[in-house]
């Protein structure tokens, strides 16, 4: 036999003129020892190695070898982290790009030998190959930055490769807006319409669509004219979900316009003759944007419905969210601080508010030193 021990732990092998160092990282969890045997061609590489090893278990930094995938190790992040603790709307999204992307791609890597090099060419993949936006790339590159995270937390892998990686940079989105006189020119042809309380909600109050879908009677106080959002409805696929508004700020009490408080009342007041009508057929749940049955109306339906609208009239492209950056261009215009801007539209701090309305902040800066310079001139 050419392999012989010159030291404990290190074997050398005469013919091919390597050493081999074993590696014992202790035992499994169900007690099977766990040994690696590694390659040097120099005897003090290999003194080295070991030396190296052994320490790292003294100091409880060594990581264990495991057959661990990256597609077992996403579907245990999922199960026992994202799922118990994350909005059923954000797995849901995490799943997707796993599913559809990840796990074909890098699924069967184990998650230990995952290299930067990998992850670069991933990307690279999904941008020129399946053209996906370099924003929903950078949406990949936070899910396994996360979830490789906790690998390192878990002594699943000693460094996450995902720090080594260049991820792509985010890229500002267009954000569209109406004029106080597209504003008007909308709320003057959906007046009698279905949408109206729809999109005058979300133009006058600056709601979102899961707050107008969620929004219920027992959340509207017509004696103080105040309106309570705590309560959503979005989709999920196909599915519609309820549950509580994005952030905690977002839960907040609005006062309702003269032109709401009136709408609010038509309203309930059309659904209260509905409810004599159907008798027992009416579907009572205490939404306000429902069918004539009393159905709440489907979130999607909501933005399908409102581009439509949008088309027949030849309004300017806009979304349904596109009415909430609305409100905020027309506050910001009237002079509204960005402060209380943001409290109207339940943003967490004034920094997620100025980030948004970069756009408005730019304009207040122009306006600031146009009429700096004009008193300097006078």
């Amino acid at each position: 036999m050419s392999r012989k021990s010159v030291e404990k732990n290190i074997a050398y092998d005469d013919i091919r003129d390597t050493y081999y160092v074993t590696f014992n990282f202790g035992t499994d969890d169900h007690g099977k020892h766990i040994r690696k045997t590694k390659t040097f061609d120099k005897i003090l590489d290999a003194r080295h190695a070991l030396i190296t090893h052994e320490a790292e278990k003294i100091k409880g930094t060594l990581v264990k070898p495991r057959d661990t995938t990256l597609e077992e190790w996403l579907e245990y992040w999922m199960t026992n982290i994202i799922i118990p603790n994350r909005e059923a709307t954000t797995a849901y999204g995490y799943r997707n790009m796993i599913d559809n992307h990840i796990v074909p791609d890098l699924g069967k890597i184990p998650i230990q030998d995952l290299k930067p090099q990998r992850l670069q060419t991933y990307y690279t993949k999904l941008l020129k190959v399946k053209g996906l936006s370099p924003n929903t790339v950078r949406k990949h590159h936070d899910l396994l930055k996360t979830a490789l995270q906790v690998a390192v937390k878990q002594d699943i892998i000693l460094m996450n490769p995902i720090m080594k990686v260049e991820a792509p940079k985010v890229q500002e989105t267009d954000i569209k807006f109406y004029t106080q006189d597209d504003l008007k020119k909308l709320f003057s042809v959906v007046e009698g319409d279905h949408m109206e309380i729809v999109i005058k909600l979300a133009g006058y109050l600056g709601l979102r669509r899961e707050e107008i879908s969620g929004l219920k009677w027992c959340n509207i106080n017509f004696d103080n004219k105040l309106i309570i959002i705590n309560h959503a409805r979005t989709m999920i696929g196909s599915k519609v979900i309820e549950k509580r508004p994005k952030n905690r700020t977002s839960t907040r009490t609005l006062h309702m316009p003269d032109e709401i408080y009136n709408l609010l009342l038509k309203q309930n007041e059309k659904q209260n003759e509905a409810k004599a009508f159907y008798e027992d057929e009416y579907m009572d749940t205490d939404f306000v944007v429902v069918w004539d049955n009393g159905k709440p109306c489907r979130p999607n339906y909501l933005s399908e419905r409102f581009k439509r609208l949008i088309e027949k009239n030849n309004l300017p492209e806009i979304t349904l969210h596109g009415l909430r950056h609305t409100f905020a261009s027309v506050a910001n215009s009237l002079g509204v601080p960005m402060y209380d801007i943001g409290k109207a539209l339940g943003h967490s701090t004034p920094a997620t508010t100025g980030k948004i309305y970069t756009h408005l902040l730019d304009n207040n800066h122009q306006d600031t030193l146009d009429k700096i310079a004009e008193s300097l001139n006078k």
